[in-house]
């Protein structure tokens, strides 16, 4: 029969939703190696899935195998406990502004906080420490689209790229912080940003 200790962990992750993150550090009033050895046995049952040293998640099972939350979400959440900011990089960022429909099988995210990888199955996700000038942007479009632009190349610009910038800041305005975040940008990319704003 279990004791109360393992009862209680078991019934929060059984409650949680799917998706969940835990940590080690979820459970502060019980003991760190404790909690870790408990982890390792849920994860044996197929109650939580190991993504990271110390990081699980509850996942969803279905008949063509886990079902992992989007990277972004699960980023999100990592870098909420850390108290940390995340960018989008490369093909992750340009698809999702939209500008690609490709989806990456392994995402790259800048962050403020500590580098680590995730493994979702077959995909990895990779948490890189970035500069501060990729976070010192005030808007909140600007540093994801900053990175898309970047993936896509100054000389692989169309017109539907520029369209699809002028769509996103017409969803996303963001007056009182553009003018200061394109004198962050890059020279090429403040003119295709313009053009796109005023379309």
């Amino acid at each position: 029969m279990e004791n109360a200790v393992v009862q209680q962990i078991r019934k929060k992750i059984t409650r949680s939703k799917f998706g969940e993150i835990f940590f080690v550090s979820s459970f502060p009033q019980y003991d760190v190696e404790y909690v870790t050895k408990l982890l390792a046995i849920f994860e044996k049952e197929g109650l939580v899935t190991r993504i990271a040293k110390g990081v699980y998640v509850k996942p969803r099972k279905t008949r063509f195998g886990i079902l992992y939350p989007s990277a972004y979400e699960l980023v999100k959440k990592i870098a909420k406990r850390d108290k940390a900011k995340v960018i989008p990089t490369g093909a992750t960022a340009a698809n999702r502004l939209g500008f690609s429909t490709q989806v990456p099988m392994n995402t790259i995210f800048l962050t403020t906080g500590s580098g680590r990888k995730l493994k979702l199955g077959n995909r990895t996700v990779t948490l890189k420490h970035g500069a501060p000038k990729n976070f010192a942007f005030r808007g909140r479009l600007m540093p994801e689209l900053v990175q898309a632009l970047r993936n896509i190349g100054e000389h692989n610009i169309t017109q539907d790229v520029e369209a699809r910038i002028g769509q996103l800041f017409s969803e996303t305005p963001e007056t009182d912080t553009i003018e200061y975040d394109l004198l962050l940008a890059p020279v090429w990319m403040r003119q295709i940003i313009n053009k796109g704003i005023k379309q």
